[in-house]
């Protein structure tokens, strides 16, 4: 057997013999020249061509043993390293089943040559590799049963496709038709990764929680009670406030009065969040002859990279949890906000500082800029343009020019913009649609966002990329989705509407716009609406504007006549207060078609309200369907918290009053959505 035809070494050994040839021109040009020369280098030739093919002949199969000596160990090696390699490591067919295995697998597996491995670790994807892809990774875990316990392992597992065709013709011969009818083989590495996630745990574990803790209405309280009564009240509430922090082995510290600093390991954080910050409540029950109950906000930054980021993290949610109306737990971890709490009415602020900070705030604004562009929702109601209305005013008592952004003239407010119309008195590009703003708009603008703070919900949402001087003055809770970076934000979730708002900063303007008759009309209209006529969410500054919109000029019984309806609307409110559904003796929920009908999200609203006057209905739930999307409605009286629900949906709103859309449902596909919502929240405990 030639074994060293045809190979690199035969032909290197064959290389002097070769050399000695490529003499033999020059031997016979030295034959001419000289013939004794020619002579000895014809001998010298052949003498050394000899002992190439000597030495040749005599070394070639001695060689070739060594070789293959060499060859066969170095498989031994590595056929013995794969098998004791540290690593798990399988080999399988196309279709799963191990082939073979080496002894770290068959450590955690047992040896389990011809099983699919999907059977051993069902965690595993059980299609393992797809054709079209050649290498995946998985993490799984798996449980290893011994004789003496159970032991959980986490494993990092990659699977590598090996095509059969890359193979060799001759070592084809070594695989069996099985695998070249699949034409590939699956090799399985197993990486255990169990301390790897130990290590993890205990570092998330061991990372610290910055929070705050602020009472909400610490000003309230101390002039609510005598000096000595004070005194006690914020000592238990310091106590219990401490014991909180104490029994997750955190530390909290008073840095101003009502307000706590405080830490804790993050291990913790599941244990209180499971107990629904029970502090929330606990502190309510605190009763030294105050007249109203004490309330918390509290707010923990978590997973930052550095302590300073979860402080800030902290200190964002606490402004969202008190932009809500206080009495709640914000959890921030990055972008992720998640709430607990809120089953609290906020509090009526008796100081008008702020109120007028905010109004001198915004005159500034108005004067550094030379047009105005106020907007609302998307389908505008009576109080969205009573406010837009009066900021209208002031526009124009500052010598600016201001436009109101609106689509659709529903029917809600279209004695509102028939009266000012009809008047004469103002500009005929007072109202603009989407089009016509989008052009006028610049970074020389000032956007000024009513009855609104979610920048999805906005009439025109494209002028908020136009110019970075945006305001907003709303009176619904904030949300995580809430519109980023305004120059000026007046959200207080504590007023009846947002035309109460506008007017607290008429008054507080140092030019003092003269509202009109017809001005005070619209916003007198819009509180009406939505205080359902000064019954929901009404407190002393909303009389008290009511009172100043009276001064102003508004007719009471012009008002009255822009709130009445057709009595074809009136039908189809009684039919959908008709067919509403109970769902657990307290939550009542019905669909209204809004097809073909003028502004049926105004009439849904109204239908969620005339539902909460049925007996023993704690929350209503009003679904219209318009186009393609589904307007919820949301109302309740005091027990439910219907914005946590419609937030659910990436809604929000009051306690009281609150709203969602969904986008591409029917009206029975969201019908189910809510109940479901609501089957799974009141199993849980959370309504």
């Amino acid at each position: 057997m030639d074994i060293m035809k045809k190979t690199k070494i035969d032909q290197y050994l064959q290389g002097p013999m070769k050399a000695v040839l490529l003499l033999v021109p020059v031997d016979v040009l030295f034959f001419k020249m000289d013939l004794r020369c020619g002579i000895i280098l014809a001998i010298f030739m052949l003498t050394c061509l000899g002992l190439q093919i000597f030495s040749y002949s005599y070394n070639k199969n001695e060689i070739a043993k060594e070789c293959i000596g060499f060859l066969f160990e170095q498989g031994q090696i590595q056929n013995y390293l794969i098998h004791e390699l540290p690593i798990p490591y399988a080999l399988l067919d196309g279709n799963g089943t191990i082939i073979w295995s080496n002894a770290s697998f068959q450590k955690i597996a047992g040896d389990n040559k011809g099983k699919a491995l999907v059977h051993i670790f069902p965690n595993l994807n059980k299609n393992l590799l797809p054709t079209d892809v050649n290498h995946t990774i998985s993490h799984i875990e798996y449980v290893k049963k011994d004789a003496e316990k159970e032991q959980k392992l986490f494993y990092k597992v990659e699977l590598t496709r090996i095509l059969v065709e890359n193979f060799s013709k001759d070592s084809e011969e070594c695989y069996s038709k099985q695998m070249l009818r699949e034409n590939s083989l699956i090799a399985a590495y197993f990486f255990d990764q169990t301390m790897l996630k130990k290590y993890r745990e205990q570092n998330e574990n061991q990372r610290m929680v910055v929070g705050l803790i602020y009472i909400d209405n610490y000003d309230e309280l101390v002039d609510d009670v005598d000096g000595v009564k004070r005194s006690m009240l914020l000592a238990v509430a310091d106590r219990k406030i401490s014991k909180f922090i104490q029994n997750v082995s955190g530390i909290a510290k008073r840095t101003d009065n009502g307000k706590y600093f405080v830490v804790f390991e993050q291990k913790y954080l599941d244990k209180i969040v499971a107990n629904k910050f029970h502090i929330l409540d606990e502190i309510k029950t605190i009763n030294l002859g105050n007249s109203m109950h004490m309330t918390l906000s509290i707010s923990f930054g978590i997973n930052g990279n550095t302590y300073q980021e979860n402080y800030e993290s902290a200190c964002a949610g606490m402004d969202l949890a008190l932009g809500r109306g206080g009495d709640q737990a914000v959890i921030k971890d990055g972008e992720n906000i998640s709430y607990f709490g809120g089953n609290c009415e906020m509090v009526e602020r008796g100081t008008r500082v702020k109120a007028r900070v905010k109004a001198h705030a915004l005159k500034e604004l108005l004067e550094s800029k030379e047009n105005v562009v106020i907007m609302a929702h998307k389908i505008p109601d009576p109080d969205a343009m009573g406010a837009a209305i009066g900021l209208y005013r002031l526009g124009l008592s500052l010598g600016r020019k201001a436009h109101i952004v609106m689509n659709e003239v529903t029917i809600s407010v279209r004695p509102v913009i028939e009266a000012l119309q009809n008047s004469g008195e103002y500009d005929e590009d007072m109202f603009i649609d989407n089009e016509t703003a989008i052009e006028i708009t610049d970074e020389n603008t000032l956007l000024i966002i009513v009855d609104v703070n979610h920048a999805n919900y906005t009439e025109c949402e494209q002028l908020l990329d136009q110019t970075r001087t945006v305001v907003i003055l709303d009176h619904h809770r904030k949300s995580k989705d809430m519109i980023k970076n305004p120059v000026l934000s007046y959200v207080e979730p504590y007023a009846s509407s947002t035309c109460e708002l506008v007017a607290e900063i008429l008054q507080y303007v140092d030019s003092k716009p003269k509202l009109e008759p017809m001005e005070a009309n619209a916003m007198y209209f819009g509180m009406l609406v939505d205080t359902n006529n000064f019954v929901n969410k009404t407190g002393v500054r909303t009389f008290e504007t009511a009172a100043y919109l009276k001064r102003s000029g508004a007719d009471l019984t012009l008002v009255r006549k822009m709130s009445r309806e057709s009595m074809e609307t009136y039908r189809i409110r009684s039919k959908a207060i008709s067919e509403a559904e109970i769902l657990y003796g307290r939550f009542a929920i019905t669909t209204l078609v809004g097809i073909g009908v003028d502004s049926p999200t105004v009439i849904g609203a109204q239908v969620a309200n005339e539902l909460l006057d049925i007996d023993g209905i704690e929350a209503s739930f009003v679904l219209t369907g318009v186009k393609e999307r589904v307007y919820v409605s949301a109302r309740s009286i005091d027990e439910i918290n219907v914005q946590r629900i419609m937030e659910e949906f990436g809604g929000g709103g009051h306690l009281t009053v609150a709203g969602a859309q969904l986008v591409d449902v029917s009206l029975e596909d969201a019908k189910d959505i809510i109940t479901a919502t609501l089957r799974i929240m009141k199993g849980k405990g959370d309504i």
